[in-house]
C-alpha cells in the first residue's frame, strides 16, 4: 500500500453526489448544507478507510448468547487543519467515535505585493502519535504545502506507523507534492483530483475556499 491513491469520486456514488453539491455555486450559499455535505463526506471516507484497518475478534454478549465480532485493534488519531477541516473531521469522528484527536492551525500568509504566500503553522494540540495510525484530513489538497507542514508538525509528538491522508478535492500538483514529501507508508483518499491551480493557488475547477463557504469570509 505504499503511497497508494484511492480516487473515491470517480465512480457514481453518494461520495460523487456530495462533491457535486459542494461544487455547485447555486447551492454554496447555504452554509449549513455545505458543512453537512463535508460531514457526510467525512463519514463515507472513514468507512472506506476502515476497510483497510486491522481488527481483532472479541466476544460480545447478546440477550441470547455470545457472538464473535470484530473490533479495531487500536483507535486512530484523527487530525485536521483548522479551520476548514472541522466539518470533514466531524464526519470522521462520527464514524470513529472513540478516536483520539489532533488539531493543527495552518494558514496562508500572503505577501503584500503579489499572489505569493507562505504557509505558517501556529498551533498544535495532539496526543502522542508514536507508533499509531493517523488519519489527516483537509477539504482541499491544493499545493500540498499545508498538508506536508501539518504532518511535520505532528512529528513533534512521535512517528506514526501509518498515515492516511483524506481530502475532498485535490489538484494533480498537490497530490504529486504530497507523495514526494510524505513518507512511503502513506495512503491517500481523495474525492476528486482536478487538473489545475490558478494564480492564487486555488484548485480549478475546485469549489472555491472551503473555509469561507463553511464558516464565512475572513479578513
Amino acid at each position: 500500500m505504499s503511497r497508494e491513491v484511492h480516487h473515491l469520486g470517480q465512480a457514481n456514488s453518494l461520495i460523487a453526489l456530495a462533491l457535486s453539491e459542494m461544487r455547485d455555486v447555486t447551492v454554496q450559499g447555504d452554509r449549513l448544507r455545505f458543512r453537512h455535505n463535508l460531514v457526510r463526506l467525512g463519514e463515507m471516507m472513514a468507512y472506506e478507510i476502515s476497510r483497510q484497518l486491522e481488527y481483532v475478534a472479541v466476544d460480545v454478549e447478546t440477550p441470547l448468547g455470545t457472538a464473535r465480532c470484530p473490533a479495531l485493534r487500536d483507535q486512530p488519531v484523527l487530525a485536521t487543519i483548522l479551520r476548514a477541516g472541522l466539518p470533514l473531521h466531524q464526519g470522521m469522528l462520527n464514524a470513529f467515535a472513540d478516536a483520539d484527536n489532533a488539531f493543527i492551525s495552518a494558514y496562508r500568509k500572503h505577501h503584500d505585493d503579489d499572489d505569493e504566500f507562505d504557509v505558517e503553522i501556529e498551533y498544535l494540540s495532539s496526543p502522542s502519535i508514536d507508533g499509531r495510525l493517523v488519519i489527516l484530513c483537509d477539504p482541499m489538497l491544493a499545493t500540498g504545502s499545508s498538508m506536508v507542514l501539518a504532518w511535520k508538525a505532528l512529528l513533534k509528538l512521535g512517528t506514526p506507523r501509518h498515515t492516511h491522508v483524506a481530502a475532498a478535492i485535490a489538484s494533480e500538483q498537490g497530490v504529486a507534492f504530497a507523495r514526494d514529501n510524505l513518507p512511503e507508508n502513506t495512503t491517500y483518499w481523495l474525492g476528486a483530483v482536478d487538473p489545475d491551480l490558478n494564480s492564487k493557488a486555488y484548485i480549478v475547477p475546485g469549489l472555491g475556499d472551503a473555509g469561507d463557504l463553511a464558516f464565512g469570509a475572513k479578513e
